[in-house]
């Protein structure tokens, strides 16, 4: 079976590509011994939706697991009102519209399209401040951008020679104890082995 992209690591992806690696390391484990503040908080928030005990009203679908074969990718939703055909991702707080979130919830919408049902609006849900964002379907050359960054996603090999990666996102990243590149690159004057 052909491995589908996971939704959920879009951001991962964009933010480090090696940080994958490291989540599917650490998935087997208790996520309270990793995961920072902001990851419990997050968790924690989404908790109803995920036990899809958000609504007991059946026109909305709570945590639906999707899938796109053109694009071979796959997860979950968070909200999808059957009603009046609106996707609604949920995030803690949103201070900006990242494009992984337009990724992501473009991504939900194509596995939707593709299991029949017609997303008319989409929309992101801040849960601190209650605010909500609505996003649009992409363009043809947002769509373009999309199915690029899929496919550099597909052919990324962790074992690369030549990494680059910005080391401000490295002191922030909750993977840093396990990543070599931030161990030999961003703090060159440890030397383990003395």
């Amino acid at each position: 079976m052909e491995n589908y992209i996971k939704l959920s690591t879009l951001n991962d992806f964009i933010f480090c590509p090696k940080s994958i690696y490291y989540h599917n390391l650490y998935d087997k484990y208790e996520k309270k011994l990793y995961q920072e503040e902001a990851q419990i908080a997050w968790t924690i928030a989404h908790e109803s939706v995920d036990n899809k005990t958000y609504s007991t009203r059946k026109h909305i679908l709570q945590s639906l697991s999707i899938y796109n074969e053109k694009y071979k990718i796959a997860w979950k939703i968070d909200m999808f009102y059957k009603s009046d055909w609106k996707l609604v991702e949920r995030k803690n707080k949103i201070e900006k519209i990242y494009l992984w979130y337009k990724y992501q919830i473009w991504g939900q919408m194509f596995c939707l399209e593709e299991m029949w049902y017609e997303v008319r609006s989409m929309y992101f849900h801040s849960m601190k401040d209650n605010k909500n964002y609505r996003i649009y379907k992409p363009n043809s050359n947002e769509l373009l951008k999309f199915e690029a960054f899929l496919e550099k996603y597909r052919k990324f090999d962790l074992l690369q020679k030549k990494w680059n990666q910005n080391t401000q996102k490295c002191i922030k990243c909750i993977y840093r104890d396990l990543c070599d590149y931030y161990i030999w690159e961003v703090y060159p004057q440890l030397n383990l082995f003395e």
